[in-house]
């Protein structure tokens, strides 16, 4: 009997150290830290941010792997805000969104989500997409001022997209005037759509 009981121990002091030293150390690190550390046989990988970005990066990395309550809300991390609009949705189902403009946020007025249809007038990539699409968005609102315009990032793209149509008619309509007007990347894309009632 105590040499069961002794095999016992010894197998718990000799794995618990390797628990610790293995798994310990990584739940410390944040992720650019892991992203950092040199793996023998691959290249290196040197990250310069700024305070600021560091901890965005890796506090998001941390509420991500805990779900952690968020400090405003007190609901978990990913739980939308009942103040925060929802994206449009393409037939394409492309992701929320991250940056959302100035028209999703919610009015007086009581609004509801339907399936219809939006003018995407513009897609396009990095910083220079996002410029382009803020640019269309303002040019777009000198032309229509009554009409709603939203530049959202669908990953890895920035779209600009017009409109609250419930049909695909009304749509089509909008499409053939901006192509009259020289916006020639626009197509029409079906997904919710924002309606007051």
């Amino acid at each position: 009997m105590k040499t069961r009981q002794y095999l016992i121990k010894k197998k718990v002091l000799v794995v618990l150290p390797f628990y610790l030293f293995t798994f310990l150390p990584l739940s410390a690190q944040t992720f650019t830290q892991r992203i950092q550390k040199p793996v023998a046989g691959q290249g290196t990988v040197t990250i310069n941010q700024s305070a600021e970005i560091d901890q965005l990066v890796n506090s998001a990395t941390l509420q991500t792997s805990k779900t952690a309550a968020t400090p405003s809300t007190g609901k978990p991390a990913g739980t939308p805000s009942p103040t925060t609009a929802k994206p449009a949705v393409s037939s394409a189902r492309e992701p929320a969104s991250v940056g959302e403009s100035q028209d999703e946020v919610p009015t007086t007025r009581a609004t509801t989500k339907i399936t219809g249809y939006r003018v995407q007038v513009y897609a396009g990539y990095n910083r220079e997409g996002k410029l382009t699409a803020e640019r269309t968005r303002t040019s777009l609102k000198n032309q229509f001022p009554n009409a709603p315009v939203y530049v959202n990032f669908f990953n890895p793209r920035w779209v600009c997209r017009m409109g609250n149509y419930r049909t695909y008619e009304e749509a089509h309509q909008m499409l053939t005037h901006l192509k009259n007007l020289g916006y020639n990347q626009c197509t029409i894309v079906k997904g919710k759509i924002v309606v007051h009632n």
